[in-house]
């Protein structure tokens, strides 16, 4: 998609740095092996200096509802978003699988699956899970991963150790007939040895977008047999994804060249590990749909590449979006304007704009897509309604 270029700098302020205004909303990886591999390598959080997050998320605010900044870009300091939990709301209840099922998976491999009762979902974001939640087989999932988080699941045993590795001994306990994963969690031996177990591995696209939406929930239940369920479930993602887009294409800038230049970086601080994100990377898509201008586009940065002060200054970003325990990683904006001065050089890092999410959520794409786009963009365009 191509773009114009939006100014550089536009509406920044004369005069000194302007007094750093840190909000923190308690409305409170990724589509490649390579992404997933730097999600792997996640650290313990250490505080922010700029935001103190409450403990408990409280609700978010429509699109709808709220009055936008006369100029988003006047808006300082850092907006840190963890959405609260939602009910799940299966498309069905207790649907009946139709068994066996034969399916052909993300890698080419041909899956029979004969047995759904004690079924496992496990990725990065947590998406497979709530996907088979959705689905109305809630009851039949034995464990879950770290990023699986909603309430519904909570009681579910660990499978996951070390942030997002997979544990065989915990696995082959929980004696599963169906797993469904992508490549986004490791280390693959894993997913070998159980397909050695005689367990049917059913391994999904790891490519999370709004393009997706609707494909993935039908990976999902054609692999559990539902397949009836999971168009319906698609169609409901999709069209919820779209009413919020729509709504938030009243909430943001209409000329190109007022919308809000938008990076997204990818950051590990005890690791070492600073990128930014690019075209085809889930991050362009979500930047577009929630009304920023996604620079990316503009500068010729494709895919996970390695930040660089370069490729800060010509990027110019009005606003940095982030993971949330990437920011706490580094010691909130402060230790990131230390590790890269060039930000400071960046309307985003004058204005110390940043807006955080929480790392299983931000980049999902899942059946809670609607509910990441509205609180981005009242992130954006109304951080004072949060």
């Amino acid at each position: 998609m191509s773009h114009s270029p939006v100014p550089r700098g536009g509406g920044r302020r004369s005069g000194t740095t302007p007094a750093r205004r840190a909000v923190t909303s308690t409305v409170t990886s990724t589509v490649t092996a390579v992404a997933a591999a730097l999600l792997l390598g996640a650290c313990a959080p250490v505080a922010s200096p700029s935001a103190s997050a409450p403990a408990t998320p409280t609700a978010i605010p429509s699109v709808s509802d709220v009055e936008p900044l006369a100029d988003p870009r006047s808006w300082t300091g850092v907006v840190d978003i963890a959405l609260p939990d939602a009910d799940v709301a299966p498309v069905a209840d207790d649907p009946t699988p139709r068994l066996p099922v034969t399916v052909t998976d993300a890698q080419g491999t041909d899956v029979t699956v004969t047995d759904v009762s004690r079924i496992l979902a496990l990725d990065v974001h947590g998406t497979l899970a709530r996907t088979v939640f959705e689905l109305g087989l809630g009851e039949r999932v034995v464990g879950r991963d770290t990023s699986s988080q909603f309430t519904a699941i909570a009681d579910r045993p660990l499978v996951t150790g070390n942030g997002h590795e997979l544990n065989a001994e915990a696995i082959l306990a929980l004696d599963p007939t169906v797993v469904l994963t992508d490549t986004s969690l490791g280390p693959w031996d894993v997913v070998l040895q159980l397909r050695d177990a005689g367990i049917p591995v059913v391994v999904t696209d790891s490519h999370r977008g709004l393009d997706n939406l609707a494909p993935l929930s039908s990976q999902v239940a054609d692999a559990l047999g539902v397949p009836r369920e999971g168009r319906r479930l698609g169609e409901r993602i999709t069209a919820e994804a779209e009413a919020t887009r729509e709504a938030i294409a009243r909430l943001a800038p209409a000329r190109l060249t007022d919308r809000l230049r938008t990076v997204f970086l990818y950051v590990r601080g005890s690791s070492g590990v600073y990128y930014m994100f690019g075209q085809d990377s889930g991050a362009d898509s979500l930047v577009e749909a929630v009304g920023g201008y996604d620079v990316s586009a503009e500068i010729g940065w494709t895919g996970m590449r390695p930040l660089t002060d370069e490729g800060l200054v010509a990027a110019q970003p009005d606003v940095v979006l982030m993971m949330s325990k990437g920011l706490d990683s580094v010691g909130g904006v402060d230790g990131l304007l230390e590790r890269f001065p060039a930000l400071a050089q960046t309307p985003a890092g004058d204005n110390e704009r940043i807006v955080a999410m929480d790392d299983d959520q931000v980049l999902s794409y899942g059946p809670r897509t609607a509910d990441v786009l509205n609180a981005l963009a009242i992130a954006l365009y109304a951080p004072d309604s949060l």
